[in-house]
């Protein structure tokens, strides 16, 4: 049987009908000849994110972004469809995350599957969650340089101040001097640099020798270092025998017996006591010289006339009561 021209054309543009709604459904993300199961997500922005973006678990596809439109209510919310093709269970308490899937700023959504053993079924609306977008990370990267910035460049501000103060005329006048006298310093130092080693030059005999002195000096120690060890034991002792010793007593007595001795002189000085009436009255001092002067002269008489005052009877006693001459 022949079939007719009209009968083909008809198949032919059927098929090709077909094939583009099957294409165009493809390229929206409507796989026809497979189950999808759906998943719903509430959003308040989606950043650009539009239907036939992938649905991405760890970064491999799974699915695409059905339809999406705004809730019937006057919250702004926008509900969005989610198609998974691939039989991964999903656990209820799971993620659909907005997140950037390239540099240039294309839209996706990562499923962050969670934790239990309570699985989600087609129809069930998962919890949403929405990466930063360029803008709000180029805000949270800016803001601290800005703040680092503008401290910056109020120190800057500051720093300006400080120097147009610094370099105004007479501190330029102080700072020329102030180098002129730090260069009279620096020829200074030149210049005694210079004596010192001339100095050296014209004593470096006399440098050797004290350093050979200054080496035997050292050795001589190194050689007596065992006596010297018992040099600073025996101080040590001693250092020992004193801090044993009732040295605080001695001074404390030492101290007491001062200060008597000073209360004595302050009587002698003032004039109390014998000793006081001694030192400071001179009458006692005259009747002493005169007495002692007294005292001379009857020696002196005694010893050129002896016999008034010492008799001496050979051949018997005399007569005491025959009178003097």
């Amino acid at each position: 049987m022949k079939i007719r021209k009209e009968v083909k054309v008809g198949i032919v543009t059927t098929l090709a009908i077909a094939c583009f709604i099957y294409g165009f459904n493809f390229l929206k993300g409507k796989n026809l000849f497979s189950s999808q199961r759906k998943f719903y997500a509430v959003y308040n922005d989606i950043d650009g994110l539009v239907e036939a973006n992938p649905l991405m678990i760890n970064g491999f596809k799974v699915g695409l972004v059905g339809a999406i439109k705004l809730a019937n209510d006057t919250t702004g919310n926008i509900i969005v469809t989610l198609l998974l093709d691939n039989d991964v269970n999903v656990p209820k308490n799971s993620v659909a995350k907005v997140v950037s899937s390239d540099i240039l700023g294309s839209k996706a959504v990562q499923l962050i599957l969670g934790r239990g053993a309570d699985f989600a079924v087609s129809g069930d609306t998962l919890i949403s969650a929405q990466e930063d977008n360029l803008k709000a990370a180029v805000n949270k990267t800016i803001a601290p340089l800005q703040k680092k910035a503008e401290g910056l460049i109020t120190s800057i501000d500051s720093v300006m101040v400080v120097v147009q103060q610094v370099f105004n005329e007479s501190a330029r006048q102080n700072l020329a001097k102030s180098f002129e006298s730090i260069k009279l310093a620096i020829t200074s130092l030149e210049t005694t640099s210079f004596r010192l080693d001339t100095m050296v030059m014209s004593e470096k005999g006399k440098i050797s020798s004290i350093l050979t002195k200054v080496n035997s000096l050292a050795t001589t120690l190194a050689n007596n270092s065992d006596k010297l060890g018992n040099i600073i034991n025996n101080f040590s002792n001693i250092s020992d025998s004193l801090a044993k010793s009732n040295l605080t007593a001695a001074i404390n007595n030492a101290n007491v017996a001062l200060n008597q001795a000073s209360t004595i002189m302050t009587k002698i000085n003032s004039g109390q006591g014998t000793v006081g009436m001694l030192v400071n009255n001179d009458s006692l001092y005259r009747k002493l010289d005169k007495s002692t002067e007294d005292l001379d002269k009857l020696l002196k008489d005694l010893r050129v006339n002896p016999e008034r005052y010492v008799h001496i009877s050979v051949f018997g006693r005399k007569d005491r009561n025959k009178p003097k001459d």
